[in-house]
């Protein structure tokens, strides 16, 4: 298949696009590089290095002989779009180029904005140039499992069956997401389902749980090829603070109360998953949802599990809660769709064995303790930035 990666270069596309190759593949990757512009903005870098676009595909020719495409724009030039995708002619094209941190977008009026605009309108334009150049594309389109909220009833994959009043009907599963990030996705979902049914499109939305992990089968080649390793408290996952604050034998923060659960899943199982849902792609006219997770784990579950596994002493101290979300709930999510599809987990205990562990200790000189402390709060509609920035 000709595929064609959103954001190829970014934690979750560049691997992705690696995959995609090793696979047989003939793969495109496109960015603007906004995510390395947002590390000069805030002020953080990722623990591990990662090499210019370039360097990368260089090296990914060598080590593989297999060459990739790449292309240099903004999803908000719909011209740009447009251009790209009638050149590349791609059969699927997987989108992860949008702001993806829920901190980012809470910061103040100006970020809320730019996350919102971003997204949707960039999204907007590749539905309306798949339209134009071949409806046939099949769009796999990276949600988020926050687009749900913490509902009390079970988590369907994204439709729900509805009784009301004696009649019945199937109906998108009703959101209710926690930062003005999870809102851009829920409208994402909303015009993409819109457009799948007016336009007959096709596509497959992956609500994604919060991706642990930094290696995959394809990263581990050479270091050239490394993908990102967030740890900051605005684009970082728990998981990876946890691990780099037993690494430095800091005691691991948990959020107050430490029962928000969430989905999770190893960043190989992410590359995997869209390799099955472009390989396996929706039919004419279909939205089709998968809740892209393995596991599901507390905050506080997740904190012990790192104490567990880690070969040395790591505490646990709890500390205030800058977001607003609720502490206890219930949290039962389907997901069979990919794994029906032939997906085999990879659990967040042989991940932590495997590999975190020894990359947070190889690169914890890199480390800013700084930037692993909350700045953005939700109980204000303007959080300030590090004071040091």
């Amino acid at each position: 298949m000709r595929i064609l990666v959103l954001g190829g270069d970014g934690y979750l596309g560049w691997p992705t696009a690696l995959h995609l190759s090793d696979c047989g593949h003939e793969v495109a990757v496109a960015d603007n590089f906004a995510r390395r512009g947002y590390d000069h903005e805030m002020g953080v870098e990722s623990l591990v290095p990662i090499e210019p676009m370039q360097v990368r595909l260089d090296a990914w020719r060598e080590v593989s002989g297999k060459t990739i495409k790449s292309y240099y724009g903004d999803l908000c030039d719909g011209e740009f779009t447009i251009d790209m995708i009638a050149d590349f002619r791609p059969d699927a094209i997987v989108h992860f180029a949008e702001q993806r941190a829920a901190p980012y977008s809470m910061i103040d009026r100006k970020h809320a904005v730019y996350t919102q605009q971003n997204n949707v309108v960039g999204n907007l334009n590749v539905l309306f140039a798949i339209e134009q150049v071949d409806p046939e594309i099949h769009l796999v389109k990276l949600g988020t499992m926050g687009e749900y909220g913490t509902p009390n009833i079970d988590i369907e994959e994204g439709w729900l069956e509805v009784t009301h009043n004696g009649r019945t009907d199937r109906m998108l599963y009703p959101k209710k997401p926690g930062s003005f990030y999870h809102l851009s996705k829920v409208h994402d979902s909303h015009n993409i389902e819109f457009a799948t049914r007016i336009w007959g499109l096709r596509a497959t939305d992956l609500n994604q749980g919060v991706v642990y992990g930094q290696e995959t089968d394809q990263t581990a080649r050479d270091q050239r090829l490394a993908t990102r390793f967030d740890y900051d408290a605005i684009f970082g996952t728990v998981l990876n603070r946890f691990v780099i604050q037993a690494v430095l034998g800091h005691p691991l923060t948990v959020y107050k109360p430490g029962g928000q659960t969430r989905g999770m899943l190893d960043i190989r199982d992410t590359v995997e998953c869209i390799r099955l849902a472009c390989e396996n792609p929706a039919d004419k006219g279909e939205f089709r949802v998968f809740n892209q997770m393995t596991e599901s784990y507390s905050i506080d579950q997740v904190a012990k599990i790192v104490a567990d596994k880690f070969d040395g002493s790591a505490e646990i101290e709890y500390v205030d809660n800058p977001r607003v979300e609720q502490g206890e709930h219930y949290y039962n999510v389907k997901h069979t769709g990919l794994v029906d599809l032939g997906l085999q987990p990879h659990l967040l205990s042989e991940t932590l064995i495997e590999n975190m562990f020894s990359v947070a200790d190889k690169y914890k000189d890199r480390v800013d303790l700084g930037a692993m402390r909350p700045t953005v709060s939700w109980r204000t509609a303007q959080s300030p930035l590090r004071a040091d920035k």
